[in-house]
């Protein structure tokens, strides 16, 4: 039998479900939350629904936006020449606090992985395609993951862009083996960058 009010219980189990949320901080959430006034519980609430009605994808580099074409696509100051191919949003964000690339990006919202039955289909490729195909664009920047599945996409998308004449990079391994790009520190984003070198 919960010791919670059924209210709070199922706050509780609603927070749960939030990766690296566990019951404990689930409960320490729905109590603050309780404790708040109904003008910051109106307020969070109105924000989770405001990212789940507003937010999409930009149709040209596929980042999250409330706007189309997103504001990195929009701002003219940014390079047309360089693009960086990330996997995710949370990659592109990480990048983008480094304030070291003045490029466009795009994102692929996954990596190939037979294992788990995500293939080339799946991802954004045949948008990247098309990108490089309506020409402007002089050089590639995989910034995959180095994992396994990141690895197997950038070989795969060097494969598929070689053919075209672009040059591409890849960022140097500055990052450890087996880790994300969003939780590197900006110091080690900034030399893998630097340090990126032609496929």
């Amino acid at each position: 039998m919960s010791t919670y009010a059924k209210p709070i219980e199922h706050l509780i189990d609603a927070l749960t479900r939030l990766p690296g949320i566990g019951k404990k901080t689930a409960s320490r959430l729905a109590l603050h939350i309780l404790r708040s006034s109904s003008s910051e519980a109106q307020e969070l609430a109105r924000a989770i629904l405001d990212v789940k009605e507003k937010i999409r994808l930009c149709s040209t580099c596929f980042n999250l936006t409330d706007e189309d074409p997103c504001r990195i696509c929009q701002d003219t100051h940014r390079s047309r020449e360089t693009l960086c191919v990330v996997e995710g949003p949370n990659d592109l964000i990480a990048i983008e606090n480094t304030g070291i690339f003045n490029g466009r990006y795009h994102v692929l919202h996954g990596t190939i992985s037979p294992l788990e039955g995500i293939g080339p289909d799946d991802i954004k490729i045949k948008e990247l395609v098309g990108r490089l195909q309506n020409g402007g664009i002089s050089e590639v920047i995989l910034a995959t993951n180095p994992t396994v599945e990141g690895g197997t996409t950038a070989l795969y998308l060097t494969d598929l862009i070689k053919p075209l004449g672009i040059k591409m990079t890849r960022i140097a391994y500055g990052i450890p083996m087996g880790s994300e790009i969003e939780y590197s520190d900006g110091m080690t984003l900034s030399k893998a960058f630097e340090g990126r070198r032609e496929l």
